[in-house]
C-alpha cells in the first residue's frame, strides 16, 4: 500500500472518514485543520487517516479507517505506523488518539502500535452524537484516549 498526503484539490474519502465516524458534522468540523494522508493499492483509495496538531507538540489522530473489504490485511497497522512516522518526522513530543470503548479491535491495535490508555472521557459518544452507536454488540457510550510519546 502506498499512502500520500491528500492535496487540497482532492475531495476527501467520506465514505471512508464515515466508516470511523458517523457524523459528518464532525468529521467536517476538524478536517479543516487536518492533514488527510490516503493509502491506496493500485490507484485505489482504500484507506485512509487525519492527524490534528492539538497543542504545539501534540499530534492526533482524529480518524483512521480502511475499506471494509480491505480490512484483516494489516492495511491499519500501516497506516497507524505511518501515522507515528509522520509525527516523529515532524518533530511532535507526543501522538494521541481516541475510540469508543466498544472499538475492541482498535484499541487492541492501538496497543500494539505503542499506544497507552490514559483516560476515559465518559459518556462520551452518547453526550456527542444524536444516535446511538452500536459497535461489536455494545453500545458505544465513553471515549477511550490513548497515546504514545517520543523520546528525544
Amino acid at each position: 500500500m502506498h499512502i500520500r498526503k491528500l492535496t487540497p484539490k482532492e475531495n476527501p474519502p467520506w465514505e471512508l472518514l464515515e466508516l470511523a465516524d458517523p457524523s459528518r458534522m464532525i468529521v467536517e468540523g476538524y478536517i479543516k485543520s487536518s492533514c488527510v494522508y490516503v493509502g491506496e493499492i493500485l490507484g485505489e483509495i482504500v484507506g485512509v487517516y487525519v492527524l490534528k496538531e492539538t497543542e504545539k507538540v501534540v499530534v492526533e489522530i482524529m480518524n483512521v479507517a480502511v475499506h471494509e473489504d480491505q480490512q484483516g490485511k494489516g492495511l491499519g497497522k500501516q497506516l497507524i505506523s505511518h501515522a507515528i512516522n509522520e509525527a516523529s518526522k515532524q518533530g511532535y513530543a507526543r501522538i494521541e488518539i481516541g475510540t469508543g470503548n466498544s472499538s475492541i479491535y482498535q484499541l487492541k491495535l492501538y496497543q500494539q502500535c505503542g499506544f497507552r490508555i490514559v483516560s476515559v472521557d465518559f459518556d462520551y459518544f452518547t453526550r456527542s452524537y444524536d444516535e446511538p452507536i452500536y459497535e461489536n454488540g455494545l453500545l458505544c457510550r465513553d471515549m477511550i484516549r490513548l497515546c504514545r510519546t517520543f523520546e528525544s
